[in-house]
């Protein structure tokens, strides 16, 4: 009984993500990509971004899945909410910018912009690189305030908190940040 118990406890910390490495109150990485919103291809810029207010920057596996679809409609139908908390919600993947296109416009239904990345610098820089499949983002969500500061983070693979996760770390940052 000890040795299936003993597998069974490998097996799930083999299947386990890995928590995301960069610590709140860490400056997030910079970066400059291929990015897709209602399918037309732009180039999307964190530093740019960050000039306007927060970014919500979400790490998803691979476009088209069944919890990837999930996560996109749900920040989708939240869009407004982060809006009016003044922020910007980029998706990351692995995925091509010619498979975003078509992502960005059914799966997020032409309401936040989804990032290319193919050669997986971007996900390397905010370890969010999925260990047991390490072709893939793990699902990481980062809250990243103008500044470049790191405020939250949030790794599960189970895709039904991070838009509720995020936006109540906006909603305190922003109640933080105007009584200041």
């Amino acid at each position: 009984m000890r040795k299936y118990f003993a597998i069974g406890l490998l097996a799930m910390s083999v299947s386990m993500p890995a928590l995301a490495a960069l610590d709140i109150g860490a400056s997030a990485p910079d970066f400059v990509t291929q990015a897709s919103l209602g399918g037309k291809a732009f180039t999307f810029s964190l530093a740019d971004a960050l000039k306007k207010g927060p970014v919500v920057l979400y790490f998803y596996p691979a476009a088209f899945t069944p919890g990837c679809t999930i996560e996109a409609h749900d920040f989708a139908d939240a869009i407004g909410k982060y809006k009016a908390l003044g922020a910007t919600v980029i998706g990351v993947s692995h995925d091509d910018i010619e498979k975003l296109n078509k992502f960005s416009v059914s799966d997020c239904r032409k309401k936040f912009a989804v990032a290319s990345d193919a050669d997986q610098a971007i996900m390397r820089s905010y370890d969010a690189i999925l260990a047991a499949n390490p072709q893939y983002a793990n699902r990481v969500s980062y809250v990243i305030v103008p500044g470049g500061k790191i405020i939250y983070r949030y790794t599960d693979l189970n895709p039904d908190k991070h838009v509720a996760n995020t936006l109540e770390a906006l909603r305190t940052w922003n109640k933080e940040y105007k009584s200041q």
